[in-house]
């Protein structure tokens, strides 16, 4: 089948990525989807068994810190664009083992910007290399002001400042070879599918359980939170319509504490479980703050609503409703994500055949 464009989405199988895997197979049947993904512990294919026999899907899996693994994939696709989501993300991780991101979240970013630059040294300024990052490399906020796309990088953890790193490789390509980049960096996404050690789903998961739901110190860091669907919708505005060299912010215009958000979401459990009101609050449970915790993030969109029109479709009280709602009606992926029983599909699904 001959397709319009190649696309190679690297960690196409994880919580964004899965997101924008699915956004761009089922919106563009002329696109061939390559979804590049070494399936660690945040990496699920069960994400996308809804669209995994689509005609223009193909899942390879592959790590990005493998250059060779990576040089055969883009010598046996020639990608016209890449969209690059594979990271390592989690905070408490990079502090316990900073190598690890180090590793992905640079050397394998440098990886695919050379292997990119291989196949296509002849004509890099007509395809696109789309690096997402987040808004942790700018450090963080005092009570006022937000991060906007000049503001200066500022990282305070092994994983902002192997972002931040990252970022500067994708520029210094740009700028160096004449490479066709853009970059986004977006706020605390929430949303369907999300690995259950991050925040609201944890919480969730927890509540459900009659867990204790941990709150990191007071529960008073604030951040803005971005439902993973309106940032899909964002990376397909800005691949699409965004002029090289340009970097944008998403945010979801949604700033809240920590502990303001673990009532309101046990508010929602509460009526949603049929439990009376208060009882899930109990189970808020103060822990040891995290080493190097940044108190607030808060993105300044307002680029991207000029530039491409883009803004939030739904305000985080619709979106969390929307999430619980998915959780709840998906605890078989729930259990299988948390018992680890997610990683057979793969086995079953590919190995296997």
């Amino acid at each position: 089948m001959n397709f319009e464009k190649k696309i190679v989405v690297t960690g196409g199988a994880g919580f964004i990525g899965s997101h924008v895997v699915r956004r761009f197979v089922t919106s563009y049947p002329d696109y061939q989807v390559i979804n590049l993904d070494a399936l660690t512990y945040a990496g699920n294919l069960e994400n996308l068994k809804d669209v995994e026999q689509g005609a223009n899907y193909t899942f390879v899996k592959a790590d990005i810190t493998d250059w060779d693994a990576v040089r055969n994939v883009f010598e046996t696709y020639r990608p016209d664009a890449v969209i690059h989501l594979a990271a390592e993300s989690h905070v408490d991780r990079s502090i316990a083992n900073p190598t690890d991101f180090v590793l992905t979240n640079v050397l394998g970013t440098v990886n695919l910007l050379n292997a990119f630059k291989t196949i296509w040294k002849d004509d890099l300024a007509a395809h696109r290399f789309y690096h997402v990052s987040t808004d942790e490399v700018y450090g963080a906020l005092g009570a006022s002001g937000m991060f906007t796309e000049t503001t200066p990088y500022d990282p305070h953890s092994p994983y902002s400042a192997s972002k931040a790193s990252s970022d500067h490789f994708v520029r210094a390509y740009a700028d160096t070879y004449g490479m066709n980049t853009v970059i986004s960096n977006c706020s605390n996404n929430y949303g369907s599918h999300h690995f259950p050690e991050k925040l609201i789903p944890l919480a969730i998961h927890n509540i459900k359980n009659n867990k204790p739901i941990p709150v990191y110190g007071k529960g008073e860091n604030i951040r803005d939170w971005l439902w993973v669907e309106d940032h899909a919708r964002a990376i397909d505005l800005i691949f699409h319509q965004a002029k090289a060299g340009q970097t944008y912010n998403i945010g979801g215009h949604n700033e809240w504490k920590n502990i303001d958000l673990i009532r309101l979401l046990c508010s929602i459990m509460d009526r949603k479980l049929g439990r009376p009101a208060g009882t899930s609050e109990q189970l808020i449970t103060f822990v040891k703050d995290r080493a190097g915790h940044d108190w607030r993030y808060a993105i300044d969109a307002s680029k991207l609503k000029a530039e491409l029109g883009w803004v939030p479709s739904v305000t985080f009280e619709e979106g969390l409703e929307q999430t619980v709602d998915w959780y709840l009606q998906h605890e078989d992926w729930l259990h299988n994500v948390t018992s680890g029983h997610y990683q057979d599909y793969y086995a079953n699904q590919y190995q296997n055949r």
